[in-house]
């Protein structure tokens, strides 16, 4: 089956960056939030980003403009089932993916490809609630996804062959690589990464080094592009809880606990850029760690 259109579930920071790679590859996309203003601040960006990839002369003004046209802001679910593929990328707790698939359902085409951007939930469990298991799989961005290479692709207990192949198909299109990773915890990207955090927290929580240390000392020593606190701040603190929380019930390991400090900051509030504080504060010209 050839997808042409593609539905986008969620209209924040992954969600936005997927219409944008969708459309510039030349997919129709329908973008679907439940706010009008998401969508709106969503549409926005996205013309924000493209005119940023123009100026470097990755993309032409015209690719800008039809990639735009490409893009169709929804508030209704109706108008997503009338697409080939769809890909969820509503906020990582499963209750509300599981009810988003579930009002989805009665306005899907028979063929429609049902994904979801999960970075850590099962994907069997997620399909089980669907009427369509076997086309049902994975589909996890990388952040950000206009910039990012890889993409995760994980099948459930009972995605078919048809249906993996379609979306290594999109990935090659989108000129991004896709991993195949199995339906486990986190599958792979996270389940390296969110530990990795997660012990950064436990090293500023137990005073062995701080916010600036600790990040200077993995860029410098390491050759990492971004420290690990800076990037969960850029991540979210919510999002790196959620599923070091997923990693720690699901293998039921000790070693994924999550430090009590990270949880603390996700009870402030203080869930890093997007609120303007995390282990930094961005408040300021120049972000300045809050420990």
């Amino acid at each position: 089956m050839e997808i042409q259109k593609v539905g986008v579930i969620g209209a924040g920071q992954m969600g936005n960056g997927i219409a944008h790679v969708m459309a510039l590859a030349g997919y129709e996309v329908v973008l679907n939030d439940v706010s009008q203003q998401a969508l709106d601040g969503a549409l926005s960006q996205i013309h924000k980003n493209m005119e940023r990839q123009a100026s470097k002369g990755k993309i032409s003004e015209a690719d800008v403009k039809a990639a735009l046209a490409r893009i169709k802001p929804s508030l209704t679910l109706a108008d997503v089932g009338a697409t080939d593929l769809v890909i969820e990328a509503a906020t990582e707790r499963e209750t509300v993916k599981q009810a988003i698939f579930e009002d989805l359902q009665p306005h899907l085409q028979p063929h429609t490809i049902l994904t979801s951007n999960t970075s850590s939930i099962s994907i069997t469990r997620l399909a089980s609630r669907t009427d369509r298991p076997e086309r049902f799989m994975g589909f996890h961005f990388m952040n950000p996804v206009p910039v990012m290479q890889l993409v995760e692709l994980i099948r459930g207990i009972a995605t078919d062959e048809p249906t993996f192949s379609a979306c290594q198909e999109v990935v090659a299109r989108l000129g991004k690589t896709s991993a195949s990773a199995e339906d486990f915890p986190a599958f792979i990207v996270n389940r390296i990464l969110m530990p990795m955090i997660n012990e950064a927290v436990y090293t500023l929580y137990e005073g062995v080094g701080s916010v600036k240390s600790i990040d200077e000392s993995m860029k410098l020593g390491a050759n990492h592009p971004m420290g690990p606190l800076e990037l969960a701040d850029f991540i979210g603190l919510d999002t790196c809880l959620a599923i070091m929380n997923v990693l720690h019930d699901g293998l039921a390991d000790t070693k994924y606990r999550p430090c009590p400090l990270l949880t603390k900051y996700v009870e402030a509030g203080w869930l890093g850029r997007k609120t303007q504080r995390g282990f930094y504060d961005y408040r300021g010209e120049v972000p300045v760690p809050t420990r």
